[in-house]
């Protein structure tokens, strides 16, 4: 080495660079170092934070879940309640129409009009005939001024030729028509009652539903963040690189520091001595540029830390309006449980009033049914006791010509013979030996009234004979035996 002046200006220089770049490399990673012990900290809180999103929503989603099923399950309830009011309303319209039915079959069976009664209790419903209608068929079926005559008991006397059939009564107008449209406007009121009554939870299960679609949106979107540990370890791996980068620096500004000393004290360098020290020089501005690199790195990946962090604390608040929307909800579910409730209780009341009002329209078919089977059966039997009463009546009228024959042949016998003998007896001997043969008067017994039964037109008996002629006989034909 040849000896060289005491000071070099270009190396001063170098060194004044060297030292430079060691300070802003330095100061780079000293910045570095700060953001990644924040980074450390903020990689914390967005993993409690993330933790406490997920745990929130998860709870959230299961009580949208139980809402759910509370929907389906007042919606269920809604539709056994509405099903119940149909199968009703359908027994109801079935029983309806077989009363319908019978009652128009009631209204087409003519009443003769010598079947009127004046009696109240002689119909289903009691007589629906008007004071005048009473007097006169009372007038008309009285019979107590008969006299007790033989000849009354043979001559009945008939009625008066029955009126046009078209003014005739049926049997639909012994009953009491108010009676069964109060029944159906009883059942149509509850009917009615019923409806109203759910009607109160109509929207119910659209209400939830559309409250638990509109808390699931509110939900903050769960979007799968950047794995931290990657994020922390690529933060290492440029904090890595930058303490090479470093001591590169912190090298080469104790190299140009120790020539300076070597040329402080007489040393010269050689010109391929200075060309490397220029070219270590001309390099620092790429390390700290690759420095700076990795800072900006590091920055952002603080910066990605941060806004993971924000986004969570951002859905933290917006969870926290989800609760209180969710605990919103929990009243008004509770609420419409209770109202469930009620609407049950209060419905399975009027379901058994309504069966009772469907009992009464089937009771009162089947006692139409009986009324229309009785009435044939009476009009049989009347025909029947027609017919005893006409062979009873011949009976009778055989029995008074023959006691009159044998009364008017006895009458002739004892003339005769007091024609022949009389004149030669003692008029004082055997007084009854004059008296005429007793004569007979057959008449009902102990002052009774001659039986009267009303006329019946045959089409009718025979009509009534043909609806009843498959049912055993109840009684036997008395007129048999005559």
């Amino acid at each position: 080495m040849s000896v060289a002046p005491a000071s070099d200006p270009h190396i001063v220089s170098l060194v004044l660079q060297s030292k430079k770049a060691l300070q802003e490399g330095e100061q780079i990673c000293s910045n570095a170092n700060e953001l990644s012990a924040t980074s450390t900290q903020t990689s914390i809180d967005v993993l409690i934070l993330d933790a406490k999103v997920k745990w929130i929503t998860d709870n959230v989603l299961e009580q949208l879940k139980l809402a759910a099923f509370v929907a389906k399950n007042i919606e269920e309830k809604r539709t056994k309640l509405n099903k119940q009011v149909q199968d009703w309303d359908n027994l109801r319209t079935e029983q309806t129409d077989a009363l319908d039915k019978i009652l128009n079959e009631l209204g087409s069976q003519r009443v003769p009009p010598d079947f009127h009664q004046t009696s109240t209790a002689s119909s289903i419903f009691g007589s629906q005939d008007s004071e005048d209608e009473q007097q006169n068929d009372k007038q008309s079926n009285g019979l107590s001024t008969l006299s007790r005559s033989p000849s009354d008991t043979i001559q009945v006397p008939r009625p008066k030729p029955q009126a046009d059939l078209k003014n005739w009564k049926t049997l639909r107008d012994f009953v009491d028509d108010q009676a069964i449209e109060d029944i159906f406007e009883c059942m149509e009121e509850e009917h009615t009652i019923v409806e109203d009554i759910l009607s109160r939870t109509d929207e119910y299960s659209e209400k939830l539903t559309t409250a638990i679609h509109s808390i699931r949106e509110y939900l903050p979107e769960m979007i799968p963040p950047p794995s931290i540990e990657q994020l922390i370890t690529s933060q290492d791996s440029a904090q890595i690189g930058m303490a090479g980068h470093l001591e590169s620096l912190a090298a080469h500004y104790d190299q140009m520091c120790n020539a300076l000393r070597e040329r402080e004290a007489g040393d010269v360098f050689g010109e391929d001595d200075l060309q490397d020290m220029n070219r270590d020089t001309e390099e620092l501005p790429s390390i700290l540029s690759e420095l700076e690199e990795n800072l900006r790195s590091v920055t952002a990946t603080y910066d990605q830390l941060c806004q993971i962090r924000d986004t969570n604390q951002e859905h933290i608040k917006r969870l926290s309006n989800v609760l209180d929307e969710l605990d919103e909800l929990g009243d008004i579910m509770t609420e419409m449980l209770q109202t469930q409730e009620t609407v049950e209780s209060e419905c399975e009341q009027r379901f058994t009033q309504m069966q009772r009002h469907v009992l009464t329209v089937e009771d009162l078919q089947q006692q139409f049914i009986s009324y229309q089977t009785a009435f044939r059966k009476l009009i049989l039997e009347i025909a029947r006791r027609r017919v005893y009463k006409e062979a009873a009546e011949n009976i009778v009228r055989g029995m008074m010509d023959q006691l009159t024959a044998m009364t008017e042949e006895e009458r002739r016998v004892r003339e005769h013979f007091n024609q022949e003998q009389g004149a030669h007896l003692p008029e004082d001997l055997c007084l009854c030996i004059s008296n005429y043969p007793t004569k007979w008067d057959i008449s009902p017994w102990a002052g009774e009234v001659l039986e009267s039964l009303p006329d019946i037109p045959t089409d009718m008996v025979t009509e009534a004979r043909n609806h009843v002629r498959t049912e055993p006989p109840s009684v036997v034909n008395g007129t048999e035996s005559l």
